[in-house]
């Protein structure tokens, strides 16, 4: 879709003008706004705007959905038309931390840590549901694929290799992206989370699996430190990482530039190095294993309800931006012996949930006639069922709110099934591609529940709009 010069001059009208605008940049979808005044806004004006699939305001963000590809250009034409080129992400960032309480910011540090290995993580999650379609049993015959085609054994072998590899090196990747938020050098970061995966220290997996029950010591000052590798957790390295980095900054202050490339480094990582296995790595070990056995434990003995609350407040959720904290605790639960989490099943039928109400609400503005809104109805319900959700949730369901109520109340329904039956899986592509990322034996279970999920909510947004009270504006073509 072009961008039209015309739309983006509406938009800035619609938010005030180009005074209003304190910052701004965009993500995959969306413009976002720190605005100077929010209530100055004229969201009708902004949602008759025909480039604009939605808008809300979130995190002291004001944000425009626009879409996957078109969001670059018209950010660039934004730029021309405000002034505000020298605007980045770390500006609107800045000044959208001003507006938060200690709570929000703590939430969005967690999601400026890992929104930026997601891809990986996606990508990973994906291979290794190829993996398990090549290797399940009884799916293409009584033998897997692997067995019925030979060549196709070491073919799988290797994409297993890639795929495990995002989650092996976890606590890396962490390392890298959280030193980067706090502010060090995520070089270093990388580092340490290399170093807690040392092949030296004794893998919990193994210890796990019987093959060895003795933990080797280190015995210093008379402590015995436990030579414990920490793959695949999450807490330890995430703390680590925020002492890592109030050292080297310490450091950088005090320590003269011609001799910082000696000590900064080796004194910041050194010091960080000996808290992470002596106290951090234990203590953030043990209170991971409180969060991962807390969470089995609710889906152990009585996973409807978990499935039922999670299924209902995830979309909701989204709204805040409160979702990302979740991420955390998806990657401690795949991180632990259970290698799998019961939390992504429930993301990805919500996800199906949102796009099935926004395909619900297509019909109703096809009957009544309306072609921009079938348009934006239709789109977004396929984006929704590919796993992208916020042109669904913000163009069609939110706005018409019948959509968004039907939309949840199936996903909770649905959650509490999919909790009752344990469905897991890993964090991978969301919506309905999201089956191969589902653990083997629960496909059954999780394709019933995706069916379901592709045709109630369209069904309850037709029955709830017959009881809804809307706007002229927008059922009514004039």
């Amino acid at each position: 879709m072009a961008v039209k010069r015309e739309d983006i001059r509406l938009i800035i009208d619609a938010i005030g003008g180009k005074d209003n605008v304190s910052a701004a940049t965009h993500c995959v979808t969306r413009l976002r706004l720190v605005l100077n005044d929010e209530s100055k806004v004229d969201k009708e004006a902004l949602d008759e705007i025909d480039l604009v699939k939605g808008s809300f305001s979130a995190n002291n963000q004001f944000q425009i959905v626009i879409g996957p590809g078109t969001v670059d250009e018209a950010y660039k034409v934004f730029q021309e038309e405000t002034g505000v080129e020298e605007s980045s992400k770390d500006d609107v960032k800045k000044a959208s931390e001003q507006k938060m309480n200690p709570f929000q910011r703590l939430i969005k540090l967690l999601g400026d840590v890992f929104i930026p290995i997601l891809p990986a993580i996606v990508t990973a999650g994906l291979l290794l549901g190829l993996n398990n379609v090549l290797t399940a049993k009884d799916l293409f015959g009584a033998k897997p694929l692997v067995e019925q085609f030979v060549w196709l054994a070491d073919f799988a072998n290797i994409i297993n290799v890639i795929a495990s590899t995002a989650f092996i090196f976890l606590p890396a990747l962490i390392g890298w992206s959280a030193m980067r938020v706090f502010g060090g050098s995520p070089i270093l970061g990388l580092v340490l989370g290399l170093i807690l995966l040392h092949p030296q220290l004794a893998s919990q997996y193994d210890l796990g699996g019987g093959k060895s029950s003795e933990i080797p010591v280190w015995h210093i000052f008379g402590l015995e430190i436990k030579q414990l590798n920490y793959q695949g957790q999450v807490l330890p390295i995430l703390l680590a990482t925020w002492v890592l980095s109030i050292i080297e900054k310490f450091l950088n202050k005090r320590v003269h530039d011609s001799i910082k490339m000696l000590v900064v480094g080796p004194v910041a990582l050194l010091i960080t190095g000996f808290l992470a296995f002596i106290v951090i790595g234990p203590l953030a070990l043990e209170l991971g294993t409180l969060i991962t056995e807390g969470i089995k434990g609710i889906f152990e003995s009585a996973g409807w309800l978990g499935g039922a609350v999670y299924g209902l407040f995830y979309a909701p959720l989204v709204i805040t931006g409160l979702h990302h904290m979740f991420l955390a605790v998806d990657f401690q639960l795949m991180g632990s012996p259970l290698g799998h989490t019961y939390l992504w099943p429930i993301v990805a039928i919500s996800n199906i949930c949102q796009g099935s109400a926004a395909f619900g609400a297509w019909l109703i503005y096809r009957k009544r006639k309306m072609a921009k809104e079938q348009g934006l109805a239709f789109t977004s319900g396929i984006s929704a069922f590919l796993g992208v959700t916020e042109p669904a949730m913000f163009g069609v369901n939110l706005p018409l709110k019948y959509p968004f109520f039907a939309s949840i109340i199936t996903s909770c329904l649905l959650g509490a099934f999919v909790g009752a039956n344990t469905v897991l899986g890993k964090v991978g592509v969301g919506g309905i591609p999201a089956i191969i990322s589902i653990k083997r034996e629960f496909w059954g279970v999780f394709g019933v529940a995706t069916l379901i999920a592709m045709i109630l909510p369209a069904i309850l947004t037709i029955v709830f709009s017959r009881f809804a009270k809307e706007k002229a504006k927008e059922m009514v073509k004039e």
